[in-house]
C-alpha cells in the first residue's frame, strides 16, 4: 500500500510539473466504482473532484474538501492487517487538514459513529437524500473558504459542542493507550491541543467548561478543564501561539499517568489511606515514564507529567524538588491543575465558588509561585465554578 501511495505521489507530481498550475480538488474516497463515478459527476457539475480507492494516495491539486463514501466499516478495517495502515494515514490526513469532510453515512449507528470519531468532525449526510450531497458540500467549502479568508482557524467550523466532543474522545483515546501500556499518540495529542485553543479562544473559558462537564467522565474532563485554564492563562500571558500550545499540551497530558492507576484508587468516593494515596501518587512517575518511550514528547512536556505536583517550598512529590529546580512550564500547569481540583464537582463535596477557591490558592503562595498566581487571579473570576456557582470575587 506504502508502494501505491508512491506510485500515485509520483504521478501526480509529474501532473503538476507538466500543467504548471495548482487547482481546487475535492477528494471522494470511495470503494465503489460505479457508485463513485456517478456521485463524481454530480460533484464535478460545481466543484473539480478526484476519486481515490483504498491503497491510493491524495490527488495533485490544492484539496479544499473530503467526501467519504467506504462501504467498509472504518473502525473495522483499521483492525484488520490489510487497510490497516492506509485507514489510519488517510483519517490522520483528514484530521490534520482541518478541511471540510462529508461522510456518508452507512446507516449502522455504531459504525457511523465509530466513523466519525476516527474523522474528527465530519458533517454526516444521509446517502440515500443524493439531491442534498452536492449543495451540502458547496455550503462547506464556501463557509471554509470565508473561515480562511477571515484568518480564521480552518479547524473552527464544527459547532464547540462537537468540538468538546471530538476531543472528549481523543482524551479518552489517550487514557486508553496509556491503561495498555501504550504512550498517548503525538497527532492525537496535536490534535487535542489544538481544538482546546481554538475553542477556549473563540468561546471563552467559561463556556468550555461548560461544555467539558457535560460528559461524565471526571479523570478526562479534568484533563480538558487544565487544557482550558492552561490555554486562558497563556492569553492573559501573552504568549506566542507555539508557546501557547506548549502550554495546553503538557495540560492536557500532565494526568496520563492516572490510566495506570487501579480504578479503586482512582475513583474511590471517600478519602484515600495512608497506602493509597502512596499509589495514587505514583501516577506522575508514571505517566512521564510513558511518555519517555515517544520521542515526540520532549523535556518540558515530560517535567510537567512528572512535577507537576512539585511545591516551590519542597513539600510536593514525588521528588520534594523546591523552588529553583522547578520550571516555568510546571509552575504554570500547577496552579491550572489546583484551580481545577478545586472547582470541579467531586461525589465528596461540592465545587467550591470562585472566591473561596482563589483564597486557598492566595494561601498556597508559598507552593506556588506568587507572581503568576497574581496573573491568574482574573481567570478565577472568569471561571466561577464547573457547577455554574458565583463568577465574580469578593
Amino acid at each position: 500500500m506504502r508502494e501505491a501511495r508512491d506510485r500515485q505521489g509520483r504521478q501526480d507530481a509529474h501532473e503538476r510539473r507538466r500543467d504548471g498550475r495548482s487547482e481546487d480538488v475535492v477528494v471522494l474516497v470511495s470503494d465503489r466504482r460505479e457508485r463513485a463515478e456517478r456521485l463524481a459527476r454530480g460533484i464535478a457539475l460545481v466543484l473539480p473532484c478526484r476519486v481515490i480507492e483504498p491503497g491510493a494516495g491524495l490527488p495533485a491539486g490544492r484539496l479544499i474538501a473530503f467526501v467519504v463514501d467506504l462501504a467498509t466499516d472504518l473502525a473495522a478495517d483499521r483492525g484488520a492487517d490489510r487497510g490497516h495502515a492506509w485507514v489510519t494515514w488517510l483519517t490522520a490526513k483528514i484530521r490534520e487538514s482541518g478541511l471540510p469532510c462529508l461522510y456518508l453515512a452507512r446507516g449502522n449507528a455504531a459504525q457511523d459513529a465509530a466513523a466519525v470519531t476516527l474523522l474528527g468532525t465530519p458533517t454526516v449526510v444521509d446517502p440515500r437524500q443524493s439531491a442534498g450531497i452536492v449543495p451540502t458540500l458547496q455550503r462547506l467549502v464556501a463557509e471554509g473558504k470565508a473561515r480562511t479568508a477571515r484568518g480564521g482557524p480552518a479547524t473552527g467550523g464544527a459547532p464547540p459542542e462537537m468540538r468538546v466532543e471530538r476531543a472528549t474522545a481523543l482524551v479518552t483515546h489517550l487514557f486508553d493507550n496509556a491503561a495498555a501500556g501504550r504512550p498517548p499518540s503525538p497527532a492525537e495529542a496535536e490534535e487535542g491541543t489544538q481544538i482546546v485553543l481554538d475553542t477556549v479562544s473563540e468561546i471563552g473559558i467559561r463556556p468550555w467548561l461548560d461544555l467539558v462537564w457535560r460528559h461524565d467522565i471526571q479523570v478526562y474532563q479534568h484533563s480538558l478543564s487544565v487544557a482550558g485554564f492552561a490555554a486562558a492563562f497563556a492569553a492573559e500571558l501573552g504568549f506566542s501561539r507555539g508557546d501557547r500550545q506548549r502550554l495546553a499540551k503538557a495540560a492536557l497530558l500532565h494526568d496520563v499517568g492516572k490510566a495506570l492507576i487501579p480504578h479503586a484508587i482512582l475513583n474511590k468516593p471517600g478519602a484515600l489511606t495512608a497506602e493509597e494515596m502512596a499509589v495514587m501518587r505514583t501516577h506522575a512517575a508514571l505517566g512521564a515514564d510513558l511518555l519517555a518511550k515517544e520521542t515526540a514528547f520532549g523535556p518540558d512536556i515530560l517535567d510537567v507529567v512528572r512535577y507537576h505536583h512539585e511545591r516551590l517550598d519542597g513539600s510536593g512529590y514525588p521528588e520534594g524538588l523546591t523552588g529553583p529546580r522547578i520550571g516555568d512550564l510546571v509552575r504554570l500547569v500547577a496552579i491550572c491543575d489546583v484551580h481545577s481540583a478545586l472547582t470541579e464537582r467531586r461525589v465528596y463535596r461540592p465545587p467550591l465558588p470562585a472566591a473561596e477557591a482563589a483564597a486557598i490558592m492566595e494561601a498556597q503562595a508559598g507552593q506556588l509561585d506568587p507572581d503568576l498566581l497574581r496573573v491568574y487571579r482574573p481567570i478565577i473570576a472568569r471561571a466561577g465554578t464547573a457547577a455554574g456557582g458565583p463568577s465574580v470575587l469578593d
